[in-house]
């Protein structure tokens, strides 16, 4: 295989606003030259992952998010689907996406939701890039189920936090997976949000355990004592994940030019 085919893919898991550390992952891996091939995200990894594959910034994006109010945020319904209706998160994805189209990225994406009606998952990767990020984010309870195409689609983490599987589906030879989901332990539950969030958390981890040690390198940020529920955080979870992710770089290099040689002497 010629080196310049050789894909370098990452795998964005759910976590809520733990996803944040999605953004100093990505600061990281920038900071050293590289840019994925390909990224697939679930939930805030969806969010995150878009985004950025369609250029903006890292520290723009860091700075918007440290300055956002998560009540502007919020648009609260009548509690028949969920708590939030997701009308004001839709403008929002509209604007920082652009507009564009999945084929429109500047770096192939996509988001994985859940298919509610079917109970499977599903891989967006086509259509409206805002409309596929609102289905991969929905989370059960609290936002209503995003209907797009006859199909209704709740947050992807139901059936896969993290989604290496749809990055190796892209084309990728090699796969970072970023979990920044709950691995077990006591949790604070009050507030109704943080019960949903924690009780998926929960089933979220029981199934993906088989899945995410799949990837070729699996990066964990310490995140346990931060609020999913809450965007108070955020510069905290940015700086945990670049952090970790520097910490962990002469691992993750290591690992990236063995799989390349590798796939470079399978080609040969």
């Amino acid at each position: 295989m010629p080196d310049g085919n050789f894909r370098f893919g990452v795998a964005l898991g759910g976590g809520a606003f733990r996803g944040l550390a999605h953004i100093g992952v990505l600061q990281a891996l920038e900071a050293r030259g590289l840019r994925p091939d390909c990224i697939a995200g679930t939930s805030m990894g969806a969010l995150v992952g878009g985004v950025y594959a369609c250029g903006m910034n890292l520290r723009l994006m860091e700075r918007f998010c440290a300055s956002i109010d998560e009540k502007d945020l919020v648009d609260v319904a009548l509690p028949t689907e969920g708590i939030i209706a997701g009308n004001r998160i839709e403008l929002l994805l509209r604007t920082l996406t652009g507009n564009r189209r999945f084929d429109q990225t500047q770096i192939p994406f996509a988001a994985v939701a859940t298919d509610l009606e079917m109970g499977e998952r599903a891989v967006l990767r086509e259509g409206l890039l805002y409309q596929g990020i609102r289905a991969s984010i929905s989370i059960p309870g609290i936002f209503k189920p995003c209907r797009l195409g006859g199909r209704t689609y709740v947050d992807g983490g139901v059936v896969d936090r993290v989604p290496v599987t749809t990055a190796r589906d892209m084309g990728a030879d090699f796969v970072l997976a970023v979990d920044v989901g709950y691995h077990g332990g006591p949790a604070q539950c009050e507030g109704i949000a943080r019960v949903i969030l924690h009780s998926l958390e929960i089933m979220e981890w029981q199934v993906m355990q088989h899945t995410v040690n799949t990837a070729d390198f699996l990066l964990v940020p310490k995140l346990a004592h931060i609020n999913p529920a809450s965007i108070a955080q955020a510069e905290e979870c940015i700086r945990i994940g670049r952090e970790e992710m520097e910490r962990r770089m002469p691992e993750f290099l290591e690992a990236l030019e063995k799989k390349r040689a590798a796939c470079l002497e399978a080609g040969a």
